[in-house]
């Protein structure tokens, strides 16, 4: 199931800009203290650093993923996830706009 609306959360107005634009997420803050991301990369490769595990939802679009160490190229779409550990890195490749949310921790 995909999220569509964050009750309760104190959302950061300044956002976030990575890779000239090509992706903008704004920091937000749930009730239970957890920390999270909402945003929009933009058609591209990218390459992510972790330092906290990340678990992204795809709320919109699509995108391929390839966690650090593997080969594989994994397609994640709406209201699917994957995990990044802590202290590594994912490249991700997008080719329509994919809209997601990033949790930490």
């Amino acid at each position: 199931m995909t999220t569509t609306q964050l009750p309760n959360v104190t959302l950061s107005t300044q956002a976030n800009v990575y890779f000239d634009g090509k992706c903008v997420s704004h920091g937000f803050q749930a009730a239970d203290g957890s920390k999270a991301s909402v945003g929009v990369i933009l058609p591209a490769t990218l390459t992510f650093n972790t330092g906290a595990a990340e678990v992204m939802e795809c709320v919109a679009g699509a995108c391929e993923y390839k966690l650090a160490g593997s080969d594989e190229w994994k397609r994640s779409g709406p209201g699917e996830r994957f995990s990044v550990p802590a202290n590594s890195s994912f490249d991700i490749r997008v080719a329509e706009a994919y809209h997601y949310i990033c949790r930490f921790g």
